[in-house]
């Protein structure tokens, strides 16, 4: 099977969706509780803080030192529901700028009602930071240390005004 884009994958699509996808009422519950924490690196504490607390509107709620890195900051961010965004710093380790790799992060999509959505457009303007929209919905653009982050205003549970849970 080609794995090129622009290949018809419909065929596999239905079949995957045939032999794993349950509906709603046959599904199991999961054994998730939610996302505890997504954790991401950060270059620099207060620029991570400035960003995602005074742009993005996600509040900082704990900061102490990472139990796996003397030295290192563990930070967290309330993105709702009682999910959180993490953040390290990992000082003396020159980890480098973020890289997108097959097999590593993509991007984390992140609800928000529309209100904050436009807010955090005008904001993204504000600072010129570059964004890509997609069906008026979604925005993807980079944080401090070019970490992918989509803010979706659909609600959580929909893409695109269809169901995905």
């Amino acid at each position: 099977m080609s794995e090129q884009a622009g290949h018809d994958r419909h065929e596999e699509w239905d079949a995957l969706r045939a032999a794993h996808l349950k509906g709603r009422e046959e599904r199991p519950r999961s054994t998730a509780r939610g996302v505890h924490h997504v954790a991401l690196l950060s270059s620099d504490v207060e620029q991570t803080i400035r960003f995602y607390q005074d742009v993005l509107g996600f509040p900082l709620t704990e900061l102490f030192e990472n139990r796996d890195y003397p030295g290192s900051t563990h930070f967290f961010f309330d993105i709702g529901n009682g999910n959180a965004l993490a953040f390290f710093d990992f000082p003396g380790l020159d980890l480098g700028p973020y890289a997108e790799v097959l097999g590593g992060h993509h991007h984390l999509a992140i609800s928000v009602e529309r209100e904050a959505w436009d807010t955090a457009k005008v904001r993204l303007d504000e600072l010129g930071v570059g964004y890509h929209e997609v069906g008026g919905t979604s925005i993807y653009f980079p944080g401090p240390d070019g970490e992918r982050i989509e803010l979706i205003a659909d609600p959580l549970g929909e893409m695109y005004g269809s169901p995905v849970m």
